[in-house]
Parts: structure tokens; sequence; C-alpha cells
């Protein structure tokens, strides 16, 4: 496994960034494949940096791609094990990238699609210094988050297609409850007719979703 790196975007008003947006593409993808999200959400998020990292692993499924954990035994056990190993990689990886640019957890966020999403809600909710933010596309939580004592609770967006035929709709809102439940700020939004993918209103809403959660951060320090 070689070390984590990607394609990178920003920031869009050039200088030191002041943000970092880490995006977690799914199975079978590599960090190509959500770096064009980082030129439209720029224009909310100007001083921010986006980072798309391939994942740690090779697609065990296929002769390309890449992944966060294999799917090739689906028992819940092996499944919540690979996506904690998944987490841990990819906490080391946001700790590197906060040293880069010289940045608080605060002033991150971690997106990820379907198996990226996954990663990144466990990754950013067992964290003792969360992101500021988790944006969870057409994903799931895989094994119960491990929340650290006394930890601030980052805000999660969980967007997710009512279609989906891959990772289905119910998983998402089964998350919703379990966040609410644990006192994490929660946000929803299901889109009748979609499938496993991500429309404009899910992008729209994910920069504004963005936007304000970095806003808030600052308030707070005035």
């Amino acid at each position: 496994m070689a070390e984590m790196d990607g394609p990178r975007f920003g920031p869009k008003a050039g200088g030191a960034a002041r943000q970092l947006v880490v995006l977690c593409h799914g199975v079978g993808a590599d960090g190509n494949d959500l770096i064009d999200l980082a030129p439209a959400w720029a224009q909310a998020l100007p001083e921010a940096a986006f980072v798309a990292p391939h994942a740690p692993f090779a697609y065990d499924m296929a002769p390309f791609g890449r992944q966060w954990f294999s799917l090739r035994d689906r028992n819940p056990a092996v499944l919540a094990a690979g996506v904690r190993e998944a987490a841990r990689l990819l906490d080391g990886f946001l700790d590197a990238e906060r040293a880069r640019f010289g940045l608080a957890a605060a002033k991150c966020a971690l997106m990820g699609f379907s198996q990226g999403a996954m990663t990144a809600l466990l990754a950013g909710l067992g964290r003792a210094d969360p992101p500021r933010a988790i944006l969870a596309y057409s994903g799931r939580l895989v094994a119960p988050p491990e929340r650290v004592p006394g930890a601030p609770a980052p805000e999660v967006l969980l967007v997710h297609g009512e279609a989906d035929e891959v990772v289905p709709v119910a998983n998402s809102r089964a998350a919703e409850k379990t966040l609410a439940a644990l006192g994490v700020p929660v946000e929803a939004i299901f889109r009748p007719r979609l499938g496993h993918g991500i429309d404009e209103v899910g992008l729209s809403s994910g920069a504004l979703f963005l936007q304000r959660a970095f806003s808030r951060d600052t308030e707070a320090k005035r």
C-alpha cells in the first residue's frame, strides 16, 4: 500500500487555504472520480483546498480501481473490521493534510460517496478532534460509531437517492436515526427517483451545507 494521495484543487481565491475538504470516492473508482466536484463547490468556498485521495487498496474484484475495504466477504463482522481499518487510514491522511496546510480539525470537512461515505462517517465521528462537517452521499453506517467522550460532534449531511439499488436508501434513514440518538447534528435529504449517484440538488445542498458549517465555526470564535 503506497502513501495516500490524489488530485487536488484550490483554493480558488489563491493564497493559503483556510479550509480543507477531503473527497472520498466509491469502490472501484479513484480520486479522479470526485475531484470534479471541487470547482463547483469552490464557488461557495473560495478559500478552501480540495483533495480527493485514491483509496489505500487496489480493488480486489476488478483489474482496476481502488477500494477503502474489501467487499468479497459480506459477513457483518468482516465488513465492520474493514471499514474501521479504512477509517484509521483516512484519519492519518486527514492529519497529514492538516499539517500540510496548518489547519485545525474544525477547519476541515470529509465528504464521501458510497463506500467513501461509509469510511468518512466512521473516521469523522470517531475522532477526538472531529472535522467540522461530514457529508455522506449514498452511504451507510457499516459499524456503530465510536464517539470519543467529550469530543465535539461534527455536523453531518446525509444525501441518498430513494431509487438506489446498490446501497438502499433505508441505510441512510437508519443512520439518521442513529446519529440523532447520539446527539450528532444531522440533516438528511432523500431524492425521489434518484439511483446510486449524486444529482444537482445533492451537489448544491452540499455546497450550502459546507458554507454554513464553516461560517458557524467562524462566528463561534468571534
